[in-house]
């Protein structure tokens, strides 16, 4: 008899690995005759280059070859499925200090490093543009945000504009709210090890998804995508700076080709910081319009965010947040870029939520103030159940659970009712909470399954692992889907040459791969029954196909049961297999998907040094079904910790020529065990089986949407002192 692992607590298939050093990264691989790549980078933010002396570089000790934008090695522009329109070492501009400017190869890792310290370069310089503040007179509106328009209105009939609602709204709150740039900080370095041998490419390089850096490589060589192999089968962290392929992988690919053998490059964690993607910073300013009983009748969020001249993008806040999470009979919400001369702007863990939750939420905050209500009532008078724009209801909303047992959990009725009044000894002490919303999607996944004649199965595709538990999740679904223990499905992924799994990010991989996982299933189940009953030397040879059932790894028939691997081992073959493949159908058109969440915090502020410290968290999540109980309580958490760091420490600090202040892990800070205390995650069990045939949602990034917001009101409720740029500072507080 089979017991479903759906939502049980189950350990990490992969955790005993990488906790004995046993996992093998990116640069742990250690092809023969491997050879070392070491970035030179530009010391300033905009200029041209006139020239590069590499003589004593090339003259240097192990050096075998130094490549440089007056000699390039040729990358492919553009080139991949996200049609990248910037490859290093291509033109001689420099668009933001660290930018790669030159790449040494040598016998050994020293040997570069030592060697790119030899290079030096002449520039024509340009005054850069670093300030997100000073560039919003001229900043510049995308050409869409998520395939609409930057600036969309939802207005009551008769009403001509979002500014008309909010001057005939009775009761109005406006606030210009920011948060600063951040960094990625992967534990695991970007780096890659790329093996061009017989016409063909293997590369070894942390991502997202081994199948979009195959193509990404490929495209850069101007080879065939089968040409290409990319493998990652652990991955340090990503948070959305692996999805794209970055200058490393690159340069690392075309120069094992042109030399004929293995290149290793791996970034310093300085180098993490200035030459690949981070988050961008934002100014937002948003207007909160209401009536007395708190009913919103207006909300106007306008947003600025900063990008990268050499690779345009946004943050979109605006859109990922007030265009939805609240019902509003007028919606006004607009989006704009400012580019500047710093590094390349991408994804980051809920981009546009994390941001966007922290301007709307807070604003929501001083809105219930303002007319003198609970912040939770607030949000349930203006509970959202349809989707603006589109009208159509979401495909399964629990949030308004989630407010309830939070509040009931987490002590909401304590909560000080006057903002300051409470202090215990030198502290001060206050409770805040916010909403946590994040699309749920699901994309394109093709998984296999094999059953083995030992009586084991195997679950495979080219998706990843950054960290975020697919391991586990692949074993989990097949032992669901097939009936068996755990313990006999294993697990194969982050290799481009299995079956086109998809990619790790927007919180999808699990919604999509599970779902491929469940038709794989049904497959195999129905070509054993198929091989059962076709194979003469089957017992089960000549009976019906439909008199034949598969149950729990079994064949059952009459009054006959038979293990698929001893049905395997009679017919004398070693396994039988099947892909399935998932994808969005017409639920699509006729739902919207998220995952739901209220998140908790409470602060103790020091009356004389102002030091806030948080004490408790708290997060209620409604994300579907649970897949595994202990990794997803552990994303939740990983998230609210995120959400804690973005509230009280964290931010690039970007000088007017420049260069980033606090680009490494000493500067750049994070919080530590001491920083957080109590911390607590749980899940309102309702499977949304509208979504997938999983039921599950999203879990891996909606822990960071709301907590920055609820630290910010705790912040507020224990001092009365309001503060609307992250990250929040002992200074501003003292202020």
């Amino acid at each position: 008899m089979s017991t479903s692992p759906l939502g049980a607590s189950l350990n990490r298939i992969d955790g005993r690995l990488k906790v004995t050093g046993a996992a093998t990264y990116a640069a742990d691989v250690h092809p023969g005759r491997v050879a070392y790549g070491y970035m030179v980078s530009s010391t300033v933010a905009s200029a041209t280059l006139e020239s590069m002396d590499v003589a004593a570089a090339r003259s240097a000790p192990g050096v075998l070859a130094v490549y440089t934008p007056f000699e390039p090695l040729k990358i492919n522009v553009p080139y991949g499925p996200f049609r990248t329109s910037w490859a290093p070492l291509q033109d001689r501009e420099v668009h933001y200090m660290g930018q790669p400017i030159g790449f040494v190869v040598a016998e050994t890792f020293e040997q570069a490093r030592d060697a790119a310290m030899l290079v030096t370069a002449r520039y024509q310089e340009r005054t850069p543009k670093t300030s997100l503040e000073d560039g919003i007179p001229g900043a510049t509106t995308p050409p869409q945000v998520d395939g609409e328009p930057a600036t969309l209105a939802f207005l009551k009939d008769g009403v001509a504009s979002i500014d008309e609602a909010l001057a005939a709204a009775e009761r109005v709150v406006t606030a210009t709210y920011s948060t600063a740039a951040q960094g990625h900080s992967a534990m695991e370095p970007h780096s890659a090890v790329a093996d061009w041998k017989d016409g063909a490419l293997t590369i070894y390089s942390g991502n997202q998804g081994a199948g979009l850096q195959a193509a990404d490589v490929a495209g850069a060589l101007g080879v065939e995508p089968a040409k290409v192999r990319a493998i990652n089968p652990f991955v340090g962290g990503a948070f959305g700076g692996k999805v794209y392929t970055y200058p490393p992988t690159l340069l690392a690919a075309v120069a094992s080709r042109a030399l004929g053998r293995p290149v290793k490059a791996v970034l310093s964690r300085e180098q993490n910081f200035r030459m690949t993607a981070t988050r961008p910073a934002t100014v937002q300013k948003v207007s909160l319009g209401a009536r007395p009983d708190g009913t919103l009748t207006a909300m106007k969020h306008e947003a600025w965010s900063s990008s990268s001249v050499i690779l345009p993008g946004t943050e979109a806040s605006a859109h990922h947040s007030s265009r939805s999470w609240y019902a509003s009979e007028n919606i006004g919400v607009s989006q704009r870029t400012v580019p500047l001369n710093v590094p390349p702007t991408t994804i980051m863990r809920a981009p546009g939520e994390a941001t966007g939750g922290w301007a709307l939420e807070t604003a929501m905050d001083e809105l219930a103030v303002e007319l003198g209500v609970d912040p939770i009532a607030l949000r349930q008078k203006n509970y959202q159940t349809r989707y603006p724009g589109r009208d159509v209801p979401y495909s399964s909303k629990h949030l308004d659970e989630c407010y309830t047992l939070g509040a009931r959990r987490f002590g909401w009725d304590r909560r000080p009712a006057t903002p300051g009044s409470r202090l215990d000894g030198d502290w001060y002490t206050g409770m805040g909470m916010a909403t946590a919303i994040y699309p749920a999607f699901r994309f394109p996944a093709s998984m296999l399954v094999r059953l083995h004649a030992d009586g084991q199965a195997t679950v495979s595709g080219s998706t990843g692992d950054p960290g975020t538990g697919m391991w586990t999740v692949l074993s989990i679904m097949g032992a669901e889907t097939l009936g068996l223990p755990v313990h006999r499905v294993r697990g194969n992924l982050g290799d481009s040459t299995l079956t086109p799994g998809g990619f790790v990010a927007a919180s999808s991989s699990t919604a999509s791969v599970g779902s491929a996982i469940v038709a794989a299933a049904e497959e195999v189940k129905r070509k054993l029954i198929e091989l059962a009953v076709t194979d003469t030397r089957s017992p089960f040879h000549g009976r019906p196909a439909e008199d034949v059932r598969y149950q729990n790894g079994d064949l059952v028939s009459g009054g006959r049961r038979l293990g698929f691997g001893a049905l395997l081992r009679t017919v004398e073959l070693t396994g039988v297999e099947a892909v399935g493949s998932s994808a969005p159908g017409p639920e699509a058109r006729a739902h919207a998907f998220a995952s739901f969440g209220a998140q908790f915090c409470e602060v103790r502020v020091n009356r004389w040094t102002m030091e806030p410290r948080v004490t408790r968290m708290l997060s209620v999540m409604d994300a579907g079904r649970v897949v595994n109980a202990k990794t997803a309580r552990s994303q939740i958490v990983g998230g609210m910790v995120w959400g804690l760091s973005a509230a009280l420490h964290e931010g690039l600090h970007v000088e007017p020529d420049g260069r980033i202040a606090n680009g490494d892990l000493a500067g750049y800070l994070l919080p530590v065990n001491a920083d957080v205390r109590e911390i607590d995650a749980v899940f309102v069990d309702h499977p949304d089986l509208t979504f997938n045939p999983v039921g599950a949602r999203g879990i891996g990034e909606i822990g960071v949407v709301g907590m920055a917001a609820a630290v910010g009101n705790a912040i507020f409720n224990a001092t009365g002192k309001r503060l609307r740029a992250l990250p929040m500072t002992i200074e501003a507080l003292l202020g």
